[in-house]
């Protein structure tokens, strides 16, 4: 299968659907990750064209570890708007051109306005890209694909509907979290976060919830015709 995960920032997969990618990578998926944001914002020292590009190779590094190619729509923090139609058929075309069998992306109820917006830009653009003679860049189309909303940040606000076991890819995905070091050392510097401990935390919460040692939580939108019988999920 393509698996294709759309976040917000460089670093939101990492933190939210990881162990998941890595366990698709490992059933033979080819998995394609794109950050709409370049997250340039997220520092307060580091200037943001500095910060842009540290963190652009703090993902290829994080995704060269998991075997998983890594894409940018590049659009700036805080900038990520659901009404743009320039911003929605960057992500058309992304979906165009990696033709997913199903789609992760941030839940509607997530904690920040990037991860609001990316939610139903995706939604938007999934359905967008299967009208044929909707012309973005990327020509042709693509399959009305279903879509999964990852775990918002600490849980808060979300019930899960399916969990995946990552009990086996736990230390991988700190190991990709740990790339994004322009995050993780301001963090445990300036905020007094241990970033790491905080994922690895809600990891353990949402395993306790679903009978393993490790897991991520998800929920699907059912919307038609994006449901499927089967589960596509590891």
């Amino acid at each position: 299968m393509n698996v294709l995960a759309i976040c917000a920032h460089p670093d939101d997969m990492e933190v939210g659907c990881a162990g998941t990618l890595l366990k698709c990578v490992a059933r033979g998926d080819k998995v394609t990750v794109c950050h709409v944001a370049n997250g340039n914002l997220g520092h307060k020292i580091i200037e943001p064209d500095e910060l842009r590009d540290m963190r652009r190779k703090e993902a290829l590094n994080s995704g060269a570890i998991g075997g998983i190619e890594v894409l940018t729509c590049d659009i700036g923090d805080v900038m990520v708007y659901e009404g743009s139609k320039e911003q929605r058929d960057k992500v058309v075309d992304i979906i165009r051109k990696v033709k997913p069998d199903f789609i992760i992306t941030h839940s509607p109820t997530d904690y920040m306005p990037d991860h609001v917006a990316v939610s139903r830009l995706v939604f938007d653009a999934s359905f967008a890209a299967s009208v044929l003679h909707y012309k973005t860049e990327v020509d042709g189309e693509a399959d009305v694909t279903p879509i999964y909303y990852v775990d918002n940040l600490a849980g808060l606000n979300f019930t899960p509907t399916e969990y995946v076991d990552i009990s086996d890819f736990m230390d991988k995905k700190i190991e990709m979290l740990e790339c994004h070091v322009s995050q993780m050392k301001w963090m445990r510097d300036h905020d007094n976060i241990d970033f790491a401990e905080f994922v690895t935390t809600c990891s353990r919460y949402r395993g306790i919830q679903s009978g393993v040692k490790y897991a991520e939580a998800f929920t699907q939108c059912l919307a038609w015709p994006k449901v499927r019988a089967a589960r596509l999920l590891p």
